[in-house]
């Protein structure tokens, strides 16, 4: 969509926020907005179900009760986006940015948050059922909440600390984060198993080398003991 016409349709919505509905107009819109720079605006109560919004910038941005469902939300980044009360039913969430972002009382009935960052964020009141949360970032959400425990987390789910890396496990899926959590990796269980010395090297380098045997250690413990790669196999035979 072109880029004065977007322009126009959110300075309506804004007359229509300010004057309490009285003036302007409000967002109903389904388009193709992706790769959208729409840092910091504010869409609260806008209805954009259907749109696509993949890689689009939306940090900071306010959709408070906005209407977002079935939207493609892949790869977006919604740092700190206010997004409590939003309607985001079956919306595509798959490796988007949400640290940080305010969710209290959203709607995420069935959505696909696969591989998405939600360290952070404020989950309090959110209804993730049904869905798919695999190889989701949890850290720093407050988790204290048995009810919220167990609407978004797999029954298999387990934080390791206390090593050289952050082990986070959530179904099949495991997560190595560095302590600064400036990196990290996110792999099905089986797939660490079977990488190669390079596809370790290329990790964090010596580092993670040195870590792998250990990492696998954990991973047999927590998700059943499993084949080593034969590099690996080979290399402890010399020692």
């Amino acid at each position: 969509m072109d880029i004065c016409k977007i322009n126009k349709i959110f300075k309506r919505h804004k007359i229509w926020l300010t004057s309490n509905g009285k003036n302007g107009g409000q967002i109903e819109l389904a388009a193709d907005l992706s790769y959208s720079k729409i840092v910091a605006a504010d869409l609260r109560c806008a209805s954009l179900n259907d749109s696509n919004l993949t890689h689009a910038k939306l940090s900071y941005t306010n959709l408070k009760g906005a209407e977002l469902c079935f939207c493609n939300l892949k790869n977006a980044d919604l740092r700190y986006a206010n997004l409590s009360h939003a309607n985001l039913y079956r919306a595509v969430l798959q490796s988007a940015n949400l640290r940080g972002a305010d969710l209290r009382g959203a709607d995420l009935n069935a959505a696909d948050l696969r591989g998405a960052d939600l360290s952070n964020a404020d989950l309090r009141g959110a209804d993730l059922s049904n869905a798919d949360l695999r190889g989701v970032n949890l850290r720093d959400v407050d988790l204290s909440c048995p009810k919220l425990h167990r609407t978004i987390l797999p029954e298999s789910t387990f934080i390791i600390l206390g090593e050289k890396y952050i082990i986070s496990i959530y179904g099949d899926y495991v997560r190595a984060s560095s302590c600064a959590n400036t990196h990290y990796q996110n792999h099905l269980a089986s797939e660490w198993r079977q990488f190669s010395k390079q596809d370790i090297l290329d990790m964090d380098g010596e580092d993670s080398l040195k870590f792998y045997p250990r990492l696998l250690d954990i991973i047999d413990f927590y998700c059943g003991k499993g084949e080593r790669p034969e590099w690996l196999k080979a290399q402890n035979n010399d020692l």
